[in-house]
């Protein structure tokens, strides 16, 4: 895997559009696009168009904003579609047609070879149009389509010297990583040209099937924000960063702006009526949570040891749960120094029964813990004294 050559292609505006609760306004889409780009992706995708007439604004009004990242949009293999997406002043067409037996008997109706023929004309027609765009394919259902089909048009398109990139689809989330990485490592392998991986999580492997497209050599992939999209959604983008982080953490911190990543967990999940999972990727309210005695003592003396992310990185902070029964004395010991209290090992091994004795009897918090340490500390200040009065 190159990370090198690696992007994101953000699609909370096209397929998360698609989620069941989301109804992004003009200014939504707006402050989203905006907030993408500043964390660092590559390429938006938006809806089509085609879709709507308050989509086709939408559209021309996020590519009026002028950003860094290039402007995408996704079309069905129609030359009419192409038209009006290119007068929209998109950076780039990301053409689909699906070749499962499925999809061509229930949604287009067409043969392989009318697919072929079809997008032979359709995307010459576009690359005649918009010499310069850039131009992607991708069959959709790709892993329930017969292989012999999939290599049939994927060498057939890409002989034809006018895409950029080929894309390949889960689009029920039927693929495994190793199938992923045999089909993307094949294309890459027999066309030389880009392979941009999209996966919905149907099945839960998203994050590892597109980690698995990454290995084999693919250059884009897609994700959006909580992974919101169609059904259960797609690769999301805080998974797949906490994956990458796991293999070049220099490199994802110098290329995306890390600490944005909560702001836009959150900022969809209200959007979306939806809250951010406590167990999420990186922003979830637990996600640096540490409770048990055996890894509170170790993450206090070196937090590596039981963190593989570093939350400082994206602008967060780790907690140290000691207000349980399962509590260890150095956790204790920790907050009494935060206290400023003072008090030997043996006499915070005793403090640290009574908070477990405690919690044995009913739920406690942080301020049950103060409460006793203070106390503990004043009465053997008050000892102290009685020893010298004497």
């Amino acid at each position: 895997m190159s990370l090198d050559h690696f992007a994101i292609i953000e699609s909370t505006l096209r397929e998360g559009e698609q989620f069941a609760g989301a109804n992004f306004t003009q200014a939504q889409k707006l402050q989203i696009a905006e907030s993408l780009d500043d964390f660092g992706a590559e390429f938006l995708e938006l809806s089509s168009p085609v879709s709507s007439e308050q989509n086709e604004a939408d559209v021309r009004a996020v590519v009026g904003l002028g950003l860094k990242a290039r402007i995408l949009t996704h079309i069905r293999c129609h030359r009419e579609d192409a038209l009006r997406a290119l007068d929209t002043g998109v950076h780039g067409l990301d053409v689909v047609i699906g070749t499962s037996a499925a999809l061509r008997q229930y949604s287009h109706g067409k043969s392989i070879d009318q697919i072929l023929d079809l997008a032979e004309d359709v995307l010459t027609f576009i690359r005649e149009q918009a010499p310069h765009i850039v131009l992607r394919f991708s069959t959709e259902d790709s892993f329930r389509s017969n292989e012999a089909d999939l290599l049939r048009i994927y060498l057939r398109i890409a002989q034809m010297g006018v895409v950029n990139r080929l894309g390949v689809a889960d689009t029920v989330g039927v693929a495994s990583p190793n199938q992923v990485h045999q089909i993307v490592s094949l294309l890459r392998r027999l066309t030389h040209l880009d392979v941009e991986f999209h996966g919905h999580n149907d099945s839960g492997c998203a994050i590892a099937n597109a980690f698995a497209a990454l290995e084999a050599g693919a250059t884009h992939i897609d994700t959006t924000v909580l992974g919101i999209g169609e059904r259960n959604g797609i690769t999301p983008l805080g998974g797949l960063i906490a994956r990458l982080y796991m293999v070049n953490r220099e490199l994802l911190v110098s290329k995306y702006k890390l600490p944005l990543l909560y702001e836009l967990d959150h900022m969809i999940a209200e959007m979306v009526g939806v809250a951010v999972p406590f167990n999420n990727y990186i922003t979830g309210a637990t996600a640096f949570t540490h409770k048990a005695g055996i890894h509170a003592k170790a993450v206090l003396a070196n937090p590596e040891t039981y963190e593989s992310i570093d939350p400082e990185d994206f602008g967060l902070h780790r907690e140290v749960k000691i207000a349980h029964r399962l509590t260890g004395w150095n956790a204790i010991k920790a907050r009494a120094e935060e206290l400023e209290l003072s008090f030997s090992d043996d006499q915070i091994k005793q403090i640290t029964q009574e908070v477990k004795a405690m919690a044995d009897k009913h739920v406690i918090d942080m301020a049950d813990i103060d409460e006793l340490l203070r106390d503990r500390a004043s009465s053997e200040t008050s000892e102290d004294r009685d020893v010298v009065v004497q």
